[in-house]
């Protein structure tokens, strides 16, 4: 900011802002999303947008190698979308991007300079591509039942499934004082909480033996 008024000054209102500095912003998915209910392909886009006091237009271009929005076109455009901005409480004296709020099929990106902020809402069908991922190794030699059982488990799926799968990478590793604590997590879900009680106090045993504070502390 350097002590100068931003936006509707340095950055005019209802102008093409290349959003960034030199170079166009650019931004690049390696695989197929949804932001603000709109579905994006993968691929690279320039991120350009229109501030305005009220509401902004954030515009995803076909064409990410530019310098600033000099020759920025219209016809290049993949998709718009309008946002509410919020006032911040203390400013951001320098402009910055970020992901917030980041979940398994979820996120936003905020953009945020002076007292201005605006949040993209952008999601993702990974949940799609994990399942099929599991019931793929779950077809091969090495199955990988802590980590299947994990996301069941996270995710809301079949939680008979998950404890069938974590006992199964309870009896290939019995030291893992991780997976007693999430054998407990899921029997306790599930209601048997003279399981999970057992099952925390092994984690915790072993744990203890292996002086892991952090299992010591999560297992309790």
């Amino acid at each position: 900011m350097k002590g100068r008024k931003i936006f509707g000054a340095l950055e005019p209102f209802d102008k093409v802002w290349r959003t960034g500095a030199n170079s166009a912003t650019v931004i690049k998915f390696s695989d197929d999303v949804t932001i603000e209910g709109k579905n994006i392909p993968t691929g690279e886009y320039g991120i350009f947008t229109i501030p305005n006091k009220n509401e902004w237009t954030v515009i995803l271009s076909k064409t990410s190698k530019t310098w600033g929005a000099y020759t920025y076109n219209e016809a290049d455009d993949f998709a718009r979308f309008k946002i509410r901005p919020m006032a911040m409480k203390d400013a951001m004296e320098t402009f910055t991007i970020q992901f917030a709020n980041v979940k398994s099929t979820s996120a936003q990106i905020h953009l945020m300079w002076e007292k201005t902020a605006i949040a993209i809402n952008l999601a993702t069908s990974v949940d799609e591509q994990v399942m099929a991922s599991i019931d793929a190794a779950m077809k091969t030699d090495k199955k990988l039942y802590f980590q299947a059982a994990q996301y069941y488990f996270e995710n809301g799926k079949d939680l008979n499934t998950a404890l069938a799968w974590v006992d199964e990478a309870e009896k290939a590793d019995a030291k893992a004082p991780y997976i007693r604590l999430w054998k407990g997590k899921m029997q306790l879900k599930s209601g048997n909480l003279v399981g999970a009680m057992a099952s925390a106090q092994a984690g915790l045993k072993l744990a203890i033996e292996q002086k892991n504070e952090e299992y010591i502390r999560l297992n309790t």
